[in-house]
């Protein structure tokens, strides 16, 4: 609600660690806020909810069901987002059927367990310059002081954890400024 309040208009719901049936119950409550404020809501990595749900789309890692497959059973409405580490996985992506590519840890972060070594600007540079013009959402470490330096590496959008969640009721606060920045 906060993320939506301070404009965010597309939201990834993103929870590690609740068993299916709590994160099904939370993602439902997201999607009726997110509806109700006029916002996209992707979740993440669970097709099966984004589907049962008729959520907007699915945030997918390495890891999870091929984007492909995503595509197929949540169809061609669907947002189908698909986190890569490095330049190669970026290029891979781009022949995939998604709506955008994620790419970092762009910085150090403290937002996920064992995250993968960080790519660099020069790293965010060099999969702009590979994947052509399909959306690039940088990830990892990004903080307003180094939004700008992200942007102008080529990413088309930020994806932030930290920056936003550090101290709960300065969220709404903190989007706005985000979205100010670019």
């Amino acid at each position: 609600m906060r993320l939506s309040a301070g404009g965010a208009t597309l939201i990834q719901l993103r929870e590690k660690h609740l068993a299916p049936r709590d994160f099904y119950r939370e993602a439902e409550e997201a999607l009726r806020v997110a509806r109700a404020r006029g916002a996209s809501l992707i979740i993440n990595d669970r097709v099966d909810i984004a589907l049962a749900l008729q959520a907007d789309g699915v945030h997918l890692g390495q890891n999870d069901l091929p984007p492909a497959a995503a595509r197929e059973i949540l169809g061609e409405r669907a947002v189908i987002g698909f986190s890569t580490h490095n330049v190669e996985q970026a290029i891979e992506a781009a022949r995939l059927p998604v709506d955008y590519i994620a790419i970092g840890p762009i910085y150090p972060t403290a937002s996920k367990e064992n995250p993968d070594p960080v790519i660099g600007l020069e790293g965010l540079r060099r999969a702009r310059r590979a994947i052509g013009r399909i959306p690039l959402v940088a990830i990892g470490g990004i903080r307003l002081e180094n939004m700008s330096e992200v942007f102008e590496a080529g990413a088309d959008a930020v994806a932030v954890i930290s920056l936003l969640l550090a101290d709960p009721k300065g969220i709404e606060e903190r989007t706005r400024e985000i979205l100010a920045s670019f």
